[in-house]
């Protein structure tokens, strides 16, 4: 049997370009992946992978900490990633008294806590932090929270995440705070689009060095937003909304969380970086088809990986009978998840095609139907196959967000 030659970080990008332009004509149906191409591994391990929105899912009700065990790093070695954005969101479950957004804020930091001690895992606090986590093929993490409820008007609270550790914030979820900072783009505009209270909220993230989130934001709220930050931000989970995929009963679902390449544009002309999430692309190759697209509006050095995926199982609440029986319903809801449609309705649908049989498109490592390599690795064969270089995809990889999230964390501990 012939050997396998050695691949080198200087040999591979020698050979990548005319690799890629060989299978530039690749179906998008096509994709299949059984086993990792060398030319593939090399690139993942020398790229800087990370995923901008990723949730892992912990209880955010004091009674239920910590959750059950997590397996974060073997599932972030599954991916070939070299770091995920770790979000959670407080407002899934209906807001009802001054004070809740607040508790299960601390709440699910303690969860996560516990979970990141667990695997031996430190949250990386700047640019350095992954870099070092990198070198010695860490896996690390970078606290991030979906929506500024926590904060119900109190912006001191910003100081108190930040020394917990939060350096990433979605200014934004899909219901508005108790104190709103913000118009939603999935709700009717009733704020003018950004806030004062919102305005400030950008303002303290700037001075403490927490990097700014604009997704779920309406182009207003966007636009007020880019004229307050004096730091590039981010819009971490979307897609172009002429990207709307094979399935006319999601596009009309996901269509109000897209943007238009007018929004892109302003993003990506103040500097900032957008990710494209992996909804609407039932295939890697249909997902480095909608990266395209949105490189073609705004350039290489502005988009990223923003999958809106969970690395590691949903989280479901102890379940609590109703006096005088079983509860029909099933007791508790979800304390949190990845904010795309309902289970059933992402993705191909076929059962089975995800981890353990869950939902297609619901877990990291299970993006897409019959996928049976880690997500990074899944990513890199088919942005090769589409033509994407070595340099691209280590910008689109991580490079363009690492430049982004070192402007907002710079010169703070």
């Amino acid at each position: 049997m012939k050997p396998q030659p050695t691949w080198t970080r200087r040999n591979f990008l020698l050979t990548t370009a005319g690799a890629s332009a060989a299978l530039l004509l690749t179906p998008l149906s096509a994709w299949a992946i059984d086993e990792v191409d060398p030319r593939v591994a090399a690139l993942v391990a020398a790229t800087m992978g990370i995923d901008t929105h990723n949730h892992v899912d912990v209880p955010l009700a004091q009674a239920e900490l910590p959750g059950p065990d997590l397996d974060i790093v073997g599932e972030m070695k599954k991916t070939g990633l070299s770091a995920i954005c770790l979000t959670f969101a407080v407002d899934y479950q209906e807001l009802k008294n001054p004070g809740d957004a607040y508790e299960r804020f601390l709440n699910g930091l303690t969860a996560l806590d516990q979970q990141l001690k667990r695997n031996g895992l430190q949250r990386a606090l700047n640019l350095a932090d992954l870099q070092a986590a990198h070198q010695k093929h860490q896996p690390t993490v970078i606290q991030s929270v979906e929506g500024g409820h926590f904060l119900e008007g109190k912006l001191e609270r910003l100081q108190g995440a930040y020394d917990r550790g939060l350096r990433h914030l979605g200014l934004l979820h899909d219901h508005d705070a108790s104190v709103p900072l913000g118009d939603v783009f999935t709700n009717p505009a009733q704020w003018g689009g950004l806030t004062a209270f919102g305005a400030d909220t950008i303002r303290e993230c700037n001075r403490l060095g927490i990097l700014v989130d604009l997704s779920h934001a309406n182009v207003e709220t966007v636009t007020a937003a880019l004229n307050v930050t004096t730091k590039p931000v981010l819009v971490s989970h979307t897609g172009l909304d002429t990207q709307l995929g094979p399935n006319p009963t999601m596009a009309r679902m996901m269509k109000p969380r897209l943007i238009s390449r007018a929004h892109a544009k302003f993003v990506a002309d103040a500097g900032g970086v957008i990710g494209v999430w992996t909804h609407l692309s039932d295939t890697p190759l249909a997902y480095a088809q909608n990266v395209r697209a949105l490189v073609e509006v705004v350039g290489i050095d502005h988009v990223c990986i923003g999958t809106d995926t969970k690395l590691t199982p949903s989280y479901q609440p102890a379940r609590v009978p109703k006096p005088g029986g079983p509860d029909p319903q099933g007791g508790g809801t979800p304390g949190n998840r990845a904010d795309g449609p309902p289970p059933g309705d992402r993705g191909p649908g076929r059962p089975g095609g995800g981890p353990k049989g869950g939902r297609v498109g619901e877990r990291t490592n299970g993006a897409w139907a019959n996928q049976s390599v880690g997500f990074y690795y899944a990513v890199v064969d088919a942005l090769l196959k589409t033509g994407f270089t070595a340099a691209e995809i280590g910008k689109f990889g991580g490079g363009n967000f690492c430049r982004v999230f070192d402007a907002a964390t710079a010169g703070h501990r």
